[in-house]
């Protein structure tokens, strides 16, 4: 039995609820209908900036002001629909108006229950009714969303690697913006999912901020997923491929991002149309304590680490979605006080032991043996490292992808 065939009937189930949630304003579903998600910015909460080191990158609070935010999707379609997302919030999230766009373009209005408003619960999403728009593998597109009340940002996603905007009153429907101040976040779009030409399914990308592409070049789509992205997408047979990562996630500990069992379904399993989870988390759950991030934190322990694997791994292989387990890349050199020690290392080898070897993952993606510096394996191999010695560039992310497109292959 192929890959493929495994999945049909649980892919055909994930897209009949995307498409029930996705409320069709061009005809009724059909059993054509291939729903799928094509691009993802993973919400967490915010934070108030005496309470962490790094500052969110978002304004506190935002009123009668327009945010527009750049994403290149991975797989094309007929239809497309929006996400945007109140996770966090305790307080109804008034939208104003919100905008579709191509580069260069005006937009089309999207609408929520045939309405051009609507107030995002707290706790919720809202998914816009289906545009009959027809997008591109890879291309690029806008979102512009019109907050017309005092809003204050309770949820956003800290690592965009895009520059977003911000603009006083309505210009969802502006081509070029003037005055604008830079958005170095994302606060409000959380996804978008496309009706595709034919079945497909999708890869989730389920990590932290080596994942999210720190250290890639910023607004050139250079992070891992992205590369996996353009590997994958292409021809009849494309795959699409969503980014669950965000900088500064931990199995274990909350701070950026819930831990990890405390997201994954939302994050991934219930995406529509993921069959298959590539993890690669863990190395903050070994750096962050002691560190400036984390000083009063115990010493992390592998036990404890591989029992939140193993929670991953049984929640994907109940819904039957291929798991694969990445090793974590060496990270000697880091310029983050405290999070790096020789016995810290030690830590992080022997979790990778673990994974190579335990067979619990359905495969294992071996970065560590990638990225690594044959002479000196804590540090990173200077071509792959982006500078900090933690997280790879471009090029480290580029081999990374090709690596994982590979496997996917298989399939």
């Amino acid at each position: 039995m192929t890959y493929r065939a495994l999945f049909d009937r649980r892919a055909v189930m994930k897209r009949f609820i995307a498409g029930a949630l996705c409320a069709v304003i061009t005809g009724p579903l059909l059993a054509a209908d291939n729903w799928i998600a094509t691009w993802q910015a993973s919400p967490h909460a915010t934070w108030g900036e005496q309470e962490f080191a790094l500052p969110t990158g978002v304004p506190a609070v935002l009123e009668r002001q327009t945010v527009r935010e750049t994403a290149r999707i991975s797989m094309g379609g007929r239809r497309v629909c929006v996400v945007l997302s109140n996770r966090y919030g305790t307080q109804p999230l008034a939208i104003g108006e919100a905008r579709l766009a191509r580069d260069g373009e005006a937009g089309t209005v999207l609408t929520f229950g045939g309405q051009r408003d609507v107030v995002i619960p707290p706790g919720a999403p809202v998914v816009s009714d289906a545009l009959a728009m027809p997008v591109a593998a890879l291309e690029k597109l806008t979102v512009s969303v019109y907050l017309p009340e005092r809003t204050a940002l309770a949820t956003f996603h800290w690592g965009a690697q895009q520059t977003g905007a911000i603009v006083e009153g309505n210009q969802a429907g502006a081509v070029t913006w003037r005055a604008a101040q830079a958005l170095h976040g994302r606060a409000l779009l959380s996804g978008i999912w496309v009706d595709a030409a034919a079945p497909t399914h999708a890869v989730a990308a389920f990590g932290d901020s080596i994942t999210d592409g720190n250290g890639s070049t910023p607004d050139r789509d250079r992070r891992w997923p992205d590369y996996l992205a353009a590997r994958l997408s292409a021809g009849d047979g494309g795959v699409a491929v969503i980014n669950a990562g965000i900088s500064g996630a931990r199995l274990l500990g909350d701070r950026m991002g819930v831990n990890a069992a405390a997201r994954f379904e939302q994050d991934v399993l219930a995406q529509p149309g993921v069959q298959t989870a590539v993890v690669l988390m863990g190395i903050n759950d070994i750096g962050w304590p002691q560190s400036v991030f984390a000083p009063q934190e115990a010493p992390m322990t592998a036990a404890r680490m591989i029992a939140v694997y193993r929670q991953l791994i049984a929640q994907a292989q109940a819904r039957k979605v291929r798991i694969i387990g990445a090793t974590l890349p060496p990270f000697e050199g880091t310029a983050i006080a405290g999070y790096y020690t020789p016995a810290k290392d030690a830590l992080r080898r022997q979790v990778n032991q673990w994974i190579r070897e335990s067979k619990e993952f359905d495969a294992v993606a071996d970065m560590d043996a990638l990225l690594r510096d044959p002479g000196h394996p804590s540090r990173m191999l200077p071509r792959y490292d982006s500078g900090d010695h933690l997280h790879p560039g471009d090029a480290g992310y580029e081999a990374m992808a090709a690596a994982v497109a590979e496997m996917i292959s298989r399939y």
